[in-house]
This record gives structure tokens, sequence and C-alpha cells, in this order.
């Protein structure tokens, strides 16, 4: 089940809302544990023992360390076991048939073949169980012991297909309290599931007609790169951000806050700062489960000395933070997918951020002799666009079909640019999609890019949209909700129900 789907939203969340907040207290994290593995069951019933042994392997896992410690052992032995058995279990599925294919073609052995798709959430709750047996061996939380509870925990139906990837000291708290339905919080929750709906189904999937044309037909549409891949860039913003807004308001409604993981990246100055605001709960998990353990280890303080003697004292520290950056978005890249594309895509983003901590007093300098205030608006509106430009570039490789298609519309972009097909009325960009592609999808995609920027603007200036719009009288705030609830059919796709969520398929 999927949250576009109109199941879900028809029957599925208001039956269990209506279950949840009508039963005694004792039973509601049963009801919201039975509605959870019912969501995941609901595609691929036979994943749902997949993940179900996953919960009680990291829930064993979780008791054994918490013992260990508690006794003066650190159980280094039960982490090492309970990381590798989850990395095994997902490399096993996602990347199998990608090391396979490059074994043959290196050696020439023909390993065996599975037919086996990608259990839909697998990285989000793979990762999420890593996260919760590293920080009881780390000290950071307690073991739970009541499986039930620790089950609610990673299947969680709101944030099980798609993230945010939560932690256990947080998430745990106010799953397991007690909640009361509030109106005001239901009204905002309401609001921004609606305004993540508008974002995925007007947005992103009138923007896939373009992607989807541009770049699987580069050698028909040769001309057009640059907007496949800022189509692209809204289409993956609009779907990934406005299914945080339902997965974020959803949760609200059952009274539990989840992780923000947006936060404006498009208005991000750097590509270090675009990763602090682009899936947050992905990049923070990254830093504490990967920069801090590869930056802290021993071989790294061996490299750290020899970079000191060798390059300096400037030089030398700053080399180990950018090889470990390089290392975690090597890991970023290989999370994102079993293909090269994603490998070239995550050592993009590490080697930028390298090179720019390495260059950090070369950029001071030069802003100094060229008298460039670092605090003035048009050197901001500069840094901004960029990092627009740098994330777009690696959007290519994120996109295309692989390494070598990527390159080479990137480099028609540069030769062939050619807006002439777009512009015309007749062409049937997405006829291959079943969706034909008329002036008015592009002006609906825009017009719908422009309300995005404007609340997006009045956000990044602080203001707080929820607190505005509950001062609102009754009637501006109806009309609101209707404006919303009828631009869904009106704009979205003739067939009347959302594709689903991009970041479902990690």
């Amino acid at each position: 089940m999927v949250f576009s789907s109109i199941y879900f939203i028809f029957s599925f969340l208001p039956v269990t809302i209506v279950a949840y907040y009508l039963a005694p207290q004792r039973l509601r994290n049963g009801i919201l544990l039975v509605a959870s593995l019912f969501f995941y069951a609901w595609g691929e019933p036979v994943y749902l023992f997949l993940m179900l042994y996953s919960i009680v392997f990291n829930y064993v896992m979780g008791i054994d360390i918490a013992r260990k410690r508690r006794n003066g052992r650190r159980g280094r032995v039960s982490l090492f076991l309970g990381v590798l058995i989850n990395l095994l279990i997902l490399g096993f599925f996602k990347y199998y048939g990608f090391v396979a294919e490059n074994i043959e073609a290196i050696t020439g052995a023909v390993l065996p073949k599975t037919d086996l798709s990608l259990p839909i959430g697998l990285s989000f709750y793979t990762f999420q169980s890593m996260g919760y047996i590293l920080d009881i061996y780390w000290g950071r939380t307690k073991a739970e012991h009541n499986l039930f509870r620790f089950a609610l925990f990673v299947s969680f139906f709101p944030q099980i297909l798609q993230g945010p990837i939560g932690r256990f000291s947080s998430l745990s708290t106010q799953l397991y309290e007690s909640h009361s339905f509030d109106r005001k919080r239901t009204e905002q929750a309401a609001l921004r599931i609606l305004w993540g709906y508008f974002k995925k189904m007007v947005i992103a999937d009138n923007a896939v007609i373009f992607v989807d044309a541009i770049f699987d037909h580069p050698d028909i549409f040769d001309g057009l790169g640059v907007v496949g891949v800022l189509a692209y860039s809204i289409q993956l913003y609009c779907d990934f951000s406005g299914g945080m807004d339902v997965v974020i308001g959803i949760g609200e409604l059952f009274g539990i806050k989840l992780d923000e993981n947006f936060c404006r990246p498009y208005f991000a100055v750097s590509i270090t700062d675009f990763w602090h605001r682009w899936h947050i709960t992905l990049g923070t998990w990254m830093k504490d489960y990967v920069f801090y353990p590869v930056s802290l280890s021993g071989w790294m303080k061996g490299f750290s000395g020899f970079a000191r003697k060798t390059f300096g004292k400037q030089t030398g520290r700053t080399l180990p933070i950018c090889l470990a950056n390089i290392i975690v978005f090597l890991v970023v890249g290989i999370w994102h997918g079993a293909a090269w594309k994603f490998i070239i895509y995550g050592l993009y983003n590490g080697l930028i951020i390298a090179f720019s901590g390495l260059m950090a007093p070369s950029y001071r300098k030069w802003k100094q002799a060229l008298h460039i205030s670092g605090d003035s608006r048009g050197f901001h509106l500069f840094q901004i666009a960029r990092t627009f430009i740098l994330v777009n570039i690696s959007w290519f490789f994120d996109r295309a079909t692989d390494v070598p298609s990527a390159l080479l519309m990137m480099k028609n972009t540069l030769t062939r640019f050619d807006l002439r097909q777009i512009l015309d009325p007749g062409i049937e960009i997405g006829e291959a999609s079943g969706t034909t592609y008329t002036i008015i999808t592009l002006v609906v995609i825009l017009g719908g890019c422009l309300l995005v920027f404007a609340v997006s603007l009045l956000e990044e200036q602080g203001r707080k949209l929820p607190e505005i719009f509950e001062k609102q009288h009754w009637l501006v705030k109806t009309a609101v909700y209707l404006c919303l609830i009828l631009a869904l059919p009106a704009l979205g796709q003739p067939s009347g129900e959302a594709g689903g969520f991009i970041y479902a398929q990690f």
C-alpha cells in the first residue's frame, strides 16, 4: 500500500485513526502495530516475514549487547554480528545483481541469478535498526525488552517506506506515551498532508512526463538535457518533500512528531549546506554512524599524523576530514542504488565537499583581495545559484540510465541546446507513459513551482506558516483546504491516482 492510493486515503487511514482514538490507551500501541504490519504486507506479503525477522534479530542483539555492557564487557562481537547480518540482508537484496554482473564482466564466471525484487523500505528500516543497536553499544540508549514495542518502533507505518530514519531515543518515547485527539493539531496535520499531496500529485507527477521522455530517449530529445534535469530537480524535490509532508502530517494525526527531513535545500549556499537541508535524517545517520567512527578510528589518526608531517599543520588537519567525507558520500551513493552511476553521484558530492574544505583558506583570501563581502545579498544569491547548478549536475548521474548517458546528456546540454521541441504544442513528449504533453501541463508545473517557492521563501525568512494559518478566519481556512483538495484531481494526472513515491524504492 502506498500513501497516494485511494485505499490508503479513504479507507486504511481514517479507519486506523478512529480505531486508535476510540480504543482504551492500553490497546492503542497494539492497534498501531497491527495496522503497520497490515500496511506493509498489503503489496508484498512475503517480505513481511523479512521485516519480522529483522525486528526479532535486532531486538535480540540489542538485549544481548546491553547485557554484556552491564557485565562489564563491551559486546563488540555481538555488535559486529548485528551490523554484519543487517548489511548482508540489505546487500543481498539490493546489491547482489550489481556485484554478480561486475564479477562476471571481470572474471567471465557465471553466477546464479535471482528474480527477487527489492523489498520496499528495506534501506530505511535496516538503517533504523542498525542505529538502534549501535546506540546501545555506545550507551546512548537502553535496550527495549518489550518485543511488541520494539516492533512498533521499526514498523510504524508512516515512516516505514521512505523515512525519516528515526532514533529510538526520541521516537520510542512518543510512540509509547498516551495521546489524545487535538483539533488544532489535526487541522495543521491535514493542511500539511494536503500540501504534500499537492506537491506530489500536481507538480512531481506532471514533471515526470518530461523527465521520463528526455532521460529515457536522449537520442530523440538531445537538445533538452537541461530541461530534463531541471524537470527532474522539480520532480525529485516535490516527490520527496511532498512525501515527507504526508508522512509527518500522518504522524501528527496520532500525536507523534517525526523528525523533519527537509529544510528548503534549494536555498543552500554550498553542497555541505545542501546536505544539511536535504534528507536530513540520512545525513545525521551518516554523520553519527559513519563519519565519526571513521574520522576517530585508529587508522585515521595515523593518517592524520602522516598528513601533518607531510603537508603541514593546516592541511594535515583538514585532509582526514576530507577523506572521511569522501567515504561517507561513497556510502551515500551506494545507498541510493546498485549502479556505477550512484557511486559516481556519491563521489561527486564527496569530492566537492572535500575540495571546498581544502580550499577554504584560499577562498577567504580571494574574497578579501576582491573586496567581496560574505554577508552581501549579491554574494548570497551567487552562492545559492552556484550550489543549485552543482546539485543539478549531480542529478544527471542520479537519473540517467548509466554513466555514459549522463555524460552524453551533459555534453549535449552545452552543444545542442534547443528549446523548440519543448515549445511545440503538438509534441507527444509523454505518450510512452500514457500521458500527452500540452502547454497547460507546463503552465501547471511552473505555477506550482512558483507557489512552492513563495511558501519556501516565507519559511526561509522565519515565518511560521502553521501559526499564521491558525489565526485565519474559518472561511479562509476552508477555502485553502478546498483549493488544495480540488487541485489534486483537476491539475493532477488524468488517471486520478498518483504514482508511487520515488524514495519508497529504497
